[in-house]
């Protein structure tokens, strides 16, 4: 495979590439300024890419033309909220959507997404269901696109909560699927769901094939497959109360299945399932041998199910269709040892977008030209940083205390000996989620300042099968933290860390397990930050619970799958929560976090900061005004990294 030259570079026509002089170190921002460019996407007809690029680091859609003039992209930005994601609606209109989150309806900060449709030239800008009052929408999005139909390219399919009732003159609030012209933003109603429906699927035509809905006591999912008119036929039910239920990924290529992602069964690991849409009837569709899968491989034209991902040390994608099949084949060939994915195509795929990423290689996306057989390079992510800036990702697998084995990276400072370093513990969010050996803005950024840096899959983490994922059911800041503690107690022995010189440091349940391990094992750690932490488990739950809308939801039985009972376990999650232990603390303690964050409230780090206060402890919390859970902005990222900097180097040294 030949690569092309690097056309005129994308970053420089939009200045989003900061200039920093160089230097030993790079400066924060050359690891903190948000990706100079993210979630590409090919129009239908290939001739334009729309991407997100930072833009005096805010993120600012953009559209490019692909016919060799390399003409001056078209800007559009978006002051108040943040762009989350670009897509076609059609050759000409692009759909952007945007997320602000507000408090919508006295609950606290809620999360709020909105999609407009606007010309490739960025002119004639319209919301979608332009016809609705805001007033009378009960979700937090109008952004879903269910369908796009290749002989009506001129409408999407969306499906929406509403109080139909103001509409029709009846009180009825259901779910439904419209029919939305991208050129007015009008919704016409196309089907009914019932009043517990929570998504439709459909056919890649404009057609919905069946729905799922969830009933409470108990708590149940049913998929029901749509006839005509207002008529469904039940074909599955479930019980939705535990983790091992489903996601609906999209329909089988040839449209008899609906394709699941199932969390277990049979398999004990997360693969998908095919459901026949006659019966109901199940069978087994992709599994890995080792790991779970990550999600299906959609075509983002018809959103048939075309492939699996997966995560061993890397991102792994698998094809079921034989040309992408082929395509991924031959990408993977031409960079080794990289994450190589496919993330946008036009109709015909004749043109793909591919992502490729690796432990000391941050993202870049290139545009493959499949009849030529030629890349061009669209851009990188971080592009002020030069391999030599980087430390190596090694594997750093190992035992916890009760034999179970926890799979690690660990990241070394460039150029120096792992003997006596000053270490970084870095556990991850969710904790559903995952590390892996990819490129990380933030480890990355500590070892260039001389840390080495662990990033433990604790038990609870996702990816290595159910019995693991399960063996961190109810053990927030017991058996999942002494696998972190443990991961530690490796590095002391093994003469990778200087025992006086570690600090934990998280976000969201990493920010939990940060301030859990200075609460709980007062003694391993010089000092603790946290972005975001979760501080206090019952009020978490009853916060969530009061959002959710009651104790028989799903999110409140998954929590209590999780974490726990906020009534029957109080006292275990009273014994676990940092906050009522601040007085065990004995290190300085470093909190940040969004005003505008619906995921964790920020009133959890007030009560730890009042608690640590009250204490006569060590404390610096710093609020950042309009920012979410996911640190949106480059100046987040960079005051965070920047506060962080100088919190290790007065604790830990540089």
């Amino acid at each position: 495979m030949s690569t092309l030259r690097v056309a005129a570079a994308f970053a420089v026509a939009l200045s989003v590439t900061p200039s920093f002089a160089q230097s030993a170190r790079p400066p924060v921002e050359a690891f903190g300024t948000i990706p100079t460019l993210r979630g590409p996407s090919l129009s239908p007809d290939g001739k334009h890419l729309a991407m997100i690029q930072a833009y005096q680091g805010r993120p600012v859609a953009t559209v490019w033309a692909l016919d060799g003039s390399n003409a001056m992209p078209v800007v559009i930005p978006f002051d108040n909220g943040f762009i989350s994601s670009v897509s076609w609606a059609n050759d000409h209109r692009l759909l952007v959507t945007i997320n602000i989150n507000a408090n919508m309806w006295g609950w606290g900060v809620n999360p709020w997404y909105r999609m407009v449709a606007v010309d490739a030239d960025g002119q004639n800008p319209v919301a979608m269901f332009s016809n609705i009052q805001d007033d009378h929408l009960v979700n937090g999005s109008t952004a879903t696109v269910d369908d796009f139909a290749p002989d009506d390219p001129d409408h999407i399919y969306m499906p929406l909560w509403a109080d139909y009732g103001v509409l029709q003159g009846r009180p009825d609030v259901r779910n439904r699927i419209w029919r939305v012209d991208v050129a007015s933003g009008r919704a016409h109603l196309e089907v009914n769901g019932g009043p517990h429906t929570m998504e439709f699927f459909m056919d890649g035509t404009g057609k919905v094939v069946a729905r799922r809905d969830q009933t409470n006591d108990p708590l149940m999912d049913h998929i029901l497959a749509y006839e005509s008119g207002d008529s469904w036929r039940e074909i599955a039910k479930t019980d939705a109360s535990n983790d091992h239920g489903y996601s609906v990924a999209g329909l089988s290529q040839d449209g008899k299945s609906l394709i699941l992602l199932q969390k277990t069964g049979d398999m004990r690991r997360a693969g998908l399932i095919a459901m026949s849409l006659a019966d109901g009837s199940e069978r087994n569709f992709y599994f890995h041998d080792i790991y779970d899968a990550d999600g299906a491989l959609t075509d983002p034209w018809t959103g048939r199910v075309v492939g699996a991902s997966y995560t061993s040390h890397l991102g792994e994608s698998v094809y079921f269709d034989p040309k992408l099949k082929e395509i991924q084949s031959h990408l993977e060939a031409a960079f080794p040892g990289t994450t190589v994915r496919a993330v946008s195509w036009n109709r015909d795929r004749s043109r793909v977008v591919i992502s490729t990423t690796g432990p000391t290689s941050p993202r870049e996306y290139w545009l493959y030209d499949v009849q030529a057989d030629k890349l061009a390079r669209l851009g990188r992510s971080y592009g002020q940083l030069k391999p030599t800036d980087l430390g190596e990702v090694e594997v750093f697998d190992y035992k916890a205390r009760d034999g179970v084995a926890i799979p690690a990276y660990l990241t070394l400072p460039p150029g120096k000996t792992p003997k006596n370093l000053p270490v970084v513990v870095l556990p991850h969010g969710g904790p559903m989620a995952r590390d892996d050996m990819n490129f990380d803005w933030e480890s990355q950024f500590l070892a260039n300042r001389g840390y080495a840096v662990l990033r433990p899959n604790f038990r609870g983490s996702s990816g290595y099968g159910t019995q693991f994922a399960e063996a961190g059911y109810g053990q927030w800041g017991l058996k999942m933290q002494d696998d972190i503690t443990d991961g530690v107690k490796k590095l002391i022995a093994d003469g990778i860390a200087d025992p006086k010189r570690i600090c934990i440091v998280g976000g969201s349940y990493g920010g939990y397990a940060a301030l859990a391990g200075a609460a709980f094992t007062p003694d391993l750690y010089a000092c603790a930050a946290a972005w975001a932490p979760v501080t206090d488990l019952r009020e978490l739950l009853y916060s969530e619970k009061l959002e959710a809308g009651g104790d028989d939801t799903w999110l409140a039985s998954v929590e209590r799958l999780y974490i726990g009972d906020r009534r029957k376990d109080a006292k275990k999650l009273d014994d676990a929560s940092p906050a009522l232990h601040a007085d065990k603390i004995k290190i300085p303690v470093l909190l940040m976090h969004g005003e505008a964050d619906a995921t964790v409230r920020i009133a959890q780090s007030e009560e730890m900061e009042r608690a640590l206060q009250k204490a006569g402890k060590k404390v610096t919390f710093i609020r950042i005004p309009n920012e979410t859970h996911q640190q949106l902005a480059s100046q987040t990222r960079i005051r965070w990294l920047t506060e962080l900097e100088k919190f290790l180097k007065a604790n830990i040294g540089d």
